[in-house]
């Protein structure tokens, strides 16, 4: 049983997640800066899509194909939003997915609390480690497998951009002054610490309140929902019923309307050939709605993390080595 209280936070583990949203008191001690807040916007947008179209989309879904150097590229970004290896977060979204909304389910807020859900699952000790039998697919890169055992090292690199960023900035414009001058103490402040802390909590938002707050245009086995303000600053992944409807397409947003630039930065990086064979939604599956039963497609989207087998089979070997 998924009962909360059988769970036991590793606070020493914690304590750089801890420390890094008491490091947002750091913008008490620097002045306003318009050009700290621009790189903060950027460094958020930046890694969010990373995390958006690497960490789920790919990792943990497999919507689009890419070479080996890009998968590695997109798993460093999304490494230096600081929520652990690629691996590791990838592997327990599938498990997600395999156990959604049932007492099996790590981050169920109908299960086991909004709070629980939202940060609460990953600070026990009991999920700190890597599910490798949920992600064999990706286990034989020993690149990933690295930046996943060592996953404070890119964090430590984005730290120590900002740091370079912060103090070459005067020297490279060293007429930029008032609001638009720029120190290291504004660029860690708001770039490394606040910036995080806001990606932090946007990305949690998807397992806490996208289950509790939304609508619910399909008919799915859990509690998912779509909501058009989350997807505003998850980047798509707002439309989370659509997502639990048909969970292998790259395409969270399954109409125009529906806001997803992850998909669409995808869109334009399979323009230039960095990726390709993003995955579409099947137009009857768009249209399809709560009403209506589960059809064939929803079914075989949602057996591809409900029946993953014990030993890496063919069809795991094609899709892998097609990625080199």
């Amino acid at each position: 049983m998924n009962d909360k209280k059988q769970f036991h936070v590793d606070w020493a583990r914690c304590i750089p997640f801890i420390g890094i949203h008491i490091g947002i008191i750091s913008l008490c001690f620097v002045d306003f800066s318009w050009t700290a807040v621009l790189f903060g916007i950027g460094f958020y947008c930046i890694r969010m899509l990373a995390i958006t179209g690497f960490y789920h989309r790919y990792f943990a879904h497999r919507a689009f194909k890419t070479s080996r150097w890009f998968q590695f590229v997109g798993a460093c970004v999304g490494n230096a939003s600081i929520q652990r290896g690629p691996l590791w977060w990838a592997a327990h979204h599938r498990d997600h997915h395999l156990h959604s909304d049932t007492e099996n389910d790590v981050h169920s807020p109908t299960i086991s609390g909004f709070w629980f859900s939202h940060m609460g699952w990953f600070m026990t000790k009991e999920h700190f480690d890597l599910k490798e039998d949920r992600i064999r697919d990706f286990t034989k890169y020993p690149e990933l497998m690295f930046i996943t055992k060592y996953d404070t090292v890119v964090p430590a690199l984005f730290f120590a951009l900002c740091l370079a960023i912060g103090w070459s900035w005067p020297h490279l414009f060293p007429d930029a002054k008032g609001v638009w001058a720029l120190t290291v103490g504004q660029m860690i402040a708001y770039s490394f610490f606040a910036s995080t802390v806001v990606l932090y909590h946007a990305t949690f938002c998807v397992n806490s309140l996208l289950h509790v707050w939304g609508t619910r245009p399909y008919k799915t086995a859990d509690t998912s929902r779509n909501n058009a303000l989350i997807s505003i600053i998850v980047f798509g992944e707002g439309w989370h019923n659509n997502h639990h409807h048909f969970q292998s397409s790259a395409r969270n947003g399954f109409r125009w309307w529906e806001f997803d630039p992850t998909f669409w930065a995808l869109k334009v990086l399979s323009w230039v050939g960095i990726v390709w064979d993003l995955k579409e939604v099947p137009p009857h599956v768009i249209h399809r709605t709560a009403d209506a039963e589960v059809d064939k497609d929803e079914t075989t989207s949602a057996d591809v993390h409900r029946n993953l087998p014990t030993a890496k089979t063919r069809q795991e070997e094609s899709v892998t080595s097609e990625a080199l």
